[in-house]
């Protein structure tokens, strides 16, 4: 744009500069020109003038500088887009590479969990009789037999199957997730015995929704869900 202005403006000098010579040329000839008028001579001085128009100047005018914007404008725009297309590019091939990690994490963990699996067996047969019980105190509790239920809890948390039971969380919990389940668990499990030992039905169903819902959580985060039967 810069370019175009200057060869612009070099053209409209130079035609003014030959312009002007001509007409300093052509403004100094006079003639004498004799002309008749009836009875008198008059002598009438003619003179001659080439007119020429006034040389161009250089003018921007609203619309030159209205264009200059706007192309300036444009370019400008097409600039920084062209700029934020190839940060977005760097940032969403940064985020794939992050995923794949993640990806790549996850798969290694879900395999070196599934050894550990397969490798208890006694601890996942402590795990299916856990789901025998809970199920035995369910129904108790919903038919508001409490001493049935208290009879499969033991009536204390330091029970044979539920010591077993902890025994299978601390081998399968790998994670800080697994254990707050587990400590919700145990936590729900003990009001759930006290509750059951004070024939108080309405606790007892709170606290036996608790302890499932823990324990279930646990298996799904650890991947026992589908290996224990009655979940």
């Amino acid at each position: 744009m810069a370019t175009t202005f200057l060869s612009t403006a070099n053209s409209f000098l130079s035609s003014s500069s030959s312009s002007s010579s001509s007409l300093s040329s052509l403004a100094a000839t006079v003639f004498f020109c004799p002309k008749k008028n009836n009875a008198r001579r008059q002598l009438t001085f003619c003179r001659t003038f080439s007119e020429s128009p006034s040389p161009p100047s250089l003018v921007l005018t609203k619309r030159s500088l209205s264009i200059s914007f706007i192309t300036s404008f444009v370019i400008s725009l097409a600039s920084r887009s062209n700029s934020s297309s190839a940060n977005a590019a760097i940032l969403e091939a940064d985020d794939d590479e992050e995923l794949l990690e993640r990806v790549k994490r996850d798969r290694k963990k879900r395999i070196e969990r599934q050894g550990v699996i397969s490798s208890s067996n006694k601890e996942t047969g402590y795990l299916q009789d856990l789901v025998y019980k809970l199920s035995k105190v369910g129904q108790a509790i919903e038919n508001n037999d409490l001493s049935t239920a208290s009879s499969v809890l033991g009536g204390s948390t330091n029970s044979d199957w539920v010591q077993k039971a902890n025994i299978a969380f601390s081998k399968l919990s790998s994670g800080p997730e697994e254990k707050t389940q587990v400590d919700t668990f145990n936590s729900s499990l003990a009001s759930l015995i006290s509750s059951v030992t004070s024939n108080d039905i309405e606790s007892s169903k709170i606290a036996f929704v608790s302890s499932a819902t823990a324990f279930e959580k646990w298996t799904t985060l650890t991947g026992l869900v589908g290996q224990l039967k009655g979940l």
